[in-house]
């Protein structure tokens, strides 16, 4: 059975994406040493459940919407709105879950951004 064990964030522009995502969720950003622009990607700590991956330049269409884990929805689309991004779908209530919203980032790529419940089961 296959697991999503990385991510790519194609962009038009690969420092200005870079810099929303840091300055959206705090990620760390180092750029690869290989023969294309690639910036890896650390979104947190490695002890708890999530993945890295990388901003890239666009390659094709965007069509994959991740979901990033938040603390405090709110604050989160706070700080998305200031990076730069918008957000399209606003804060909804995923019963029994948590809260979900889904936004654009500075280069058109949709995402999501989700804070669960104590005690939600995922």
């Amino acid at each position: 059975m296959g697991r999503v064990t990385w991510f790519e964030i194609h962009a038009d522009d690969v420092k200005r994406a870079t810099e929303f995502y840091k300055k959206a969720f705090g990620w760390k950003a180092n750029k690869w040493e290989g023969p294309m622009e690639y910036m890896l990607l650390t979104t947190g700590d490695s002890k708890k459940p999530g993945i890295d991956g990388a901003i890239m330049p666009r390659m094709g269409p965007s069509s994959v919407w991740n979901t990033v884990s938040v603390d405090d929805i709110d604050e989160a689309l706070k700080k998305i709105d200031k990076a730069g991004g918008k957000v399209f779908i606003p804060k909804r209530e995923i019963p029994k879950q948590g809260w979900i919203a889904y936004c654009m980032d500075t280069e058109g790529n949709a995402f999501g951004v989700m804070q669960s419940m104590p005690g939600a089961k995922m």
